[in-house]
């Protein structure tokens, strides 16, 4: 997986490439770790985004509940196999999604 961040001023935009599994997952919640302290808003772009496992899952929930005392956060460009995923595990509800 492949993690493109962008920060201008205090938001900042992650586009994920690749597949967010279990392998991949704690690499992107060390990202976050490292960046949400320093941010307002977050956006994390799913347009290169292949699959998500329950581990991405867990780390997007944790990220969700981090900013949803700031600006907040949103998962733009799902494609079908990931919005597909949100939708039977509930994260649709959940998540702000564009």
């Amino acid at each position: 997986m492949n993690i493109n961040k962008n920060q201008n001023g205090t938001a900042l935009e992650i586009a994920l490439e690749g597949r967010l599994d279990t392998m991949t997952a704690p690499e992107l919640e060390a990202e976050l770790n490292n960046s949400l302290q320093n941010a307002d808003s977050l956006v994390l772009d799913f347009g290169k985004l292949e699959y998500i496992s329950s581990a991405g899952l867990r780390v997007l929930l944790s990220a969700h509940k981090a900013m949803s005392n700031k600006g907040g956060m949103k998962v733009t460009n799902v494609n079908e196999i990931v919005r597909e995923v949100f939708e039977v595990t509930g994260f649709a509800d959940i998540l702000t999604i564009e």
